[in-house]
């Protein structure tokens, strides 16, 4: 493998993508973004810049649009891409499911195709532990069964794995789906980190907004699941682990390792905290306390899934290291670093 190599990420300005951006450069691979921004905000670029002392090369183009994509494969010629563009909002995609499938699914299928006729035959999937849905057996392994998606978002990440299967073991490509669970917590440095532009769904920007002052309170969604504290529990992973799992996925196919054509892997921790714990781990971490507002469950919220990651241990020779503290502290300094740049802004 060769340091050198050039990576092609979609959606490199998101809040997964850019923290992989920022690995990627670290390891020495040239990185080309593509991202449309209409999830992501511009000024993450020169926060990239700011931490790496590189500024990447950025293509702001919709990926629904063959001709654009094949254009950036044409001109840039990647070794590999990550592919993370997507629609992400699990409610919204039950209420647009045309626009999910459309989004999601053809955006990889430009991609892939773009990839293909440039003889560029590696990528790395942005996958989803939702393929999952409610495990009968825990932790879920990479052989546990898939159920049916509970929303067109799950469904799109399911679908395009297949896409990437089947043309994997009749092609060139050498595919990996990473399904991962639920990143939180920010970049060290705190120049980059989950950045919603709309209302965040997510528990950690909705504490960290309700911490700032920008929410007055917000919601546990049910507390009578069969757990220990009856809150729904998750495999909460802090952002970086999860961005050197990128890097560790594109290293395994740049190596001559006979791997297979297709390769799946669990990004967790491998350990279910409950969403009280991760309320009570903020609060006690960064001596703060908030209000919030016990409900009725959620329709489509799995009661409880966590990773098994032997396998990512094990093939990848990747493991999460950061800890749960690490995770609610880097959170909390990035919702901090944004009301500095906004008050800053306003006097300016």
């Amino acid at each position: 493998m060769s340091t050198t190599a050039k990576i092609l990420v979609t959606g490199g300005a998101g809040f997964i993508g850019s923290h992989t951006v920022v690995e990627l450069i670290s390891k020495g691979y040239e990185v080309i973004i593509a991202d449309d921004f209409s999830n992501s905000h511009q000024e993450v670029i020169d926060s990239i810049q700011q931490i790496t002392g590189v500024r990447p090369h950025v293509c702001s183009y919709d990926l629904r649009d063959h001709d654009a994509v094949s254009a950036i494969f044409r001109q840039h010629r990647p070794d590999a891409v990550i592919h993370f563009a997507a629609k992400k909002l699990v409610g919204e995609s039950v209420e647009k499911p045309l626009h999910y499938y459309r989004s999601n699914l053809l955006s990889l299928l430009n991609v892939v195709e773009s990839a293909l006729e440039t003889d560029c035959r590696r990528i790395v999937f942005s996958s989803s532990c939702t393929v999952y849905g409610q495990p009968e057996v825990l932790p879920v392994s990479e052989k546990s069964p898939l159920k049916k998606a509970e929303s067109p978002y799950g469904n799109t990440k399911k679908i395009a794995e297949d896409i990437l299967e089947d043309t994997a073991h009749v092609t060139a490509l050498k595919a990996v789906s990473l399904r991962y669970f639920n990143p939180v917590g920010a970049h060290e440095s705190a120049l980059i980190g989950e950045y919603p532009l709309g209302a965040p769904s997510n528990l950690m920007p909705v504490m960290t907004q309700t911490a700032i002052g920008k929410r007055k309170s917000f919601s546990i969604f049910g507390t009578d699941y069969n757990t220990n504290d009856g809150t729904c529990i998750r495999d909460y992973i802090h952002v970086t682990d999860l961005a050197l799992a990128h890097v560790a996925a594109i290293d395994r196919l740049f190596s001559t390792e006979g791997q297979g054509s297709y390769e799946v892997f669990n990004i967790g921790t491998g350990k279910g905290i409950s969403v009280k714990e991760m309320v009570d781990a903020f609060e006690k971490v960064n001596n703060l306390k908030m209000k919030y507002d016990i409900t009725a469950r959620r329709p489509g919220d799995v009661e409880q899934v966590w990773a098994d990651t032997q396998k990512a241990n094990s093939v990848l020779g990747w493991k999460a290291n950061r800890s749960l503290e690490e995770m609610v502290a880097s959170a909390w300094k990035w919702e901090q670093h944004l009301a500095q740049k906004s008050t800053h802004s306003k006097t300016l």
